[in-house]
């Protein structure tokens, strides 16, 4: 089988445009291409071939697809001869190799072994006083401890023995439990530390955090060290710590909650802040924030806020996470960065000053823009032109990647007026193409029967701009409607950086032989013209609201029925939330068709 990541490359770099030229001469019209359908008989052009979306569709017969699907459609060939075609024709070698599948079904066996230590590490902390009484030293209670599956691994060199019967098993080795040194002598990776469980978003557990009880420079009985403070597990084919981040599983309710997400350098910190009614804090595993964190990030809240120490490392790291920020926020979306007094870490400031002094600061941090341009002013001289040029030029990079129009407006303002510049000239240094003047155009779109349900027209809006679905509630989605299960399907593939940006050609051909395949190409078809994307962003949102009230009255409908039978407090302070959350109205999900 050819590997889905070849089909998207390939696409992406080949142009529909000239691939059906080989077969039918196509003439502009505006921002497409038309034709004579090569399908059917006709004599008026039907057939339209978007290089924008990198998709042909037809009117008349309603043939449509991507580069691949045109070949195939019209040389009568199949979907590997296709490929082959197109990739000879672009001067690429065409790998045939086993699909993403194979190598996901290869972790299922990875997540039971790491299910197993968890279970064993939880139970070895019952009978380790010493761990037992660092935690509660730390504040943590033993309920928090349970919600994070905290636990300890015993210093024993093979304590893992005592759960997994076959220790020379190589899955042991393969994620990361186990050791085998230069010798062939195998060892338990963790030893005499406290454990955190690291899951990913369906509670799965892809890894560990071990943290040594007391100072790093301690040494075992035998007088080796035990290494840093804490201790991370490698890179498995479970566990990419680029991609994820500690204790979001169990933030979730609280960052939907506060629609705000903290994040933090270290576990500790995590549970410490959950102790002291702070739930809605992650953390990177060891690593700098990725742009991949930060686009996960934004699809559970509108908010993110960074929490470092304000010393140089805190700073360096607070860099760190707004280069990789700027290509992922909306102008819907931020990111802000909270920096600490020196002596404190989250966990020591929140037990020293409290979850409401925390919170406060939390909600009023150092904007992204306000960072930036104190970073950027730092070794400018602002007096001298030569310094406020080297402004505008430090600027530009991060000017060109941030991804929200409106606040990149903002920002060149701003470095405008430091630099003595109009707004125009910088936008003109830096390459950017100036803001619109005037209303927009009303969207290009044609008129279509009402969708049936809210999903369906998410789905109409999503394959517009698939990077929108990282922003849909996904608990809210109803999955069992056909458009309920491509939408969570879309979401999940970006979630785990699988999904084509492109085009509905790239989008088409990642669905080939799924179920979603039908009602994607089905919608697709008939989405050849350009849309207003301010319109189709108010109507996602729109939509999204939707949803949430649809939710909220289903709950209320549940509580109150079983309200006749008597609520328990819980319940009862949960309904009264709810209905003081309820609107008089749903929302209008009235606009212009997509």
């Amino acid at each position: 089988m050819i590997p889905e990541s070849f089909v998207q490359e390939l696409l992406a770099r080949i142009d529909i445009v000239d691939v059906i030229e080989r077969y039918v001469p196509l003439r502009k019209a505006g921002a497409n291409y038309s034709a004579c359908c090569p399908f059917h008989s006709e004599k008026t052009p039907s057939f339209t071939v978007s290089p924008s979306k990198q998709f042909y569709h037809c009117f008349g017969c309603g043939a449509h697809g991507s580069a691949i699907g045109f070949l195939m459609q019209h040389a009568g060939i199949g979907f590997i001869e296709a490929v082959e075609d197109l990739a000879s024709a672009a001067g690429m070698q065409v790998p045939h190799e086993e699909r993403n599948a194979a190598i996901r079904a290869k972790k299922a066996p990875l997540t039971e072994l790491m299910a197993r230590a968890m279970h064993f590490y939880r139970e070895q902390l019952k009978t380790a006083p010493k761990a037992v009484d660092y935690l509660k030293n730390r504040g943590l209670t033993g309920e928090i401890a349970a919600r994070f599956g905290l636990g300890y691994a015993p210093a024993d060199w093979q304590a893992l023995q005592q759960t997994f019967a076959d220790y020379n098993d190589p899955a042991l080795v393969e994620c990361g439990l186990v050791i085998v040194n230069e010798q062939g002598r195998r060892y338990d990776r963790f030893r005499d530390r406290v454990m955190f469980p690291i899951l990913d978003q369906r509670g799965n557990v892809i890894g560990f955090g071990g943290r040594v009880i007391g100072h790093s420079k301690e040494a075992n009985a035998d007088g080796t060290s035990v290494g840093p403070k804490y201790l991370n597990s490698p890179e498995t084919p479970l566990f990419e710590k680029g991609r994820e981040l500690y204790g979001l599983t169990q933030a979730r309710q609280a960052i939907r909650d506060t629609d705000t997400v903290i994040v933090v350098e270290g576990y500790m910190d995590v549970v410490a802040l959950a102790q002291h009614g702070v739930g809605n804090a992650v953390a990177t595993l060891g690593t700098a924030c990725t742009p991949t964190h930060v686009h996960k990030l934004l699809r559970q809240a509108s908010k993110v806020v960074f929490c470092f120490d304000g010393d140089a490392a805190g700073r360096k790291a607070a860099w760190r996470a707004l280069e990789a920020s700027l290509e992922q926020l909306s102008d819907d979306k931020s990111a802000g960065f909270l920096f600490l007094p020196p002596e404190h870490d989250p966990d020591s400031f929140v037990r020293a000053e409290g979850a409401e002094t925390f919170r406060r600061l939390v909600a009023h941090p150092t904007t992204l823009t306000e960072f930036l341009l104190r970073e950027l002013k730092t070794d400018v001289d602002l007096a001298s032109a030569e310094g406020r040029a080297r402004l505008v030029h430090e600027a530009k990079p991060h000017l060109t990647r941030l991804a929200a129009p409106i606040l990149r407006v903002q920002l060149v303002k701003a470095v405008a007026e430091a630099s003595a510049l109009t707004q125009a000239e910088v936008e003109t240094q830096c390459g950017l193409k100036p803001a619109a003047r005037g209303r927009p155009a009303p969207p290009r779109t044609r008129q279509r029967p009402t969708p049936s349900s809210v999903e369906y027209k998410l789905l109409q809006i999503v394959l517009h701009k698939p990077e929108w679905a990282a922003r849909l509630p996904l608990e809210l989605i109803n999955v069992e409607r056909p458009e309920g299960q491509a939408l969570s399907a879309i979401a999940d593939a970006i979630d785990h950086g699988e999904m084509p940006a492109g085009g509905f050609g790239l989008l088409l051909e990642f669905f080939r032989n799924t179920p979603h395949e039908a009602l994607i190409a089905a919608i697709a078809a008939n989405m050849v013209e350009e849309v207003d994307l301010g319109a189709l962003e108010a109507m996602f949102n729109d939509s999204v609201v939707r949803l949430r009230h649809t939710a909220l009255t289903a709950e209320i409908e549940q509580l109150t029925a079983r309200a006749r039978q008597g609520l328990n407090p819980e319940e009862r302070q949960r309904l009264a939330e709810l209905l003081a959350k309820k609107r008089p109205a749903a929302p209008s999900t009235s606009g212009p068709p997509i």
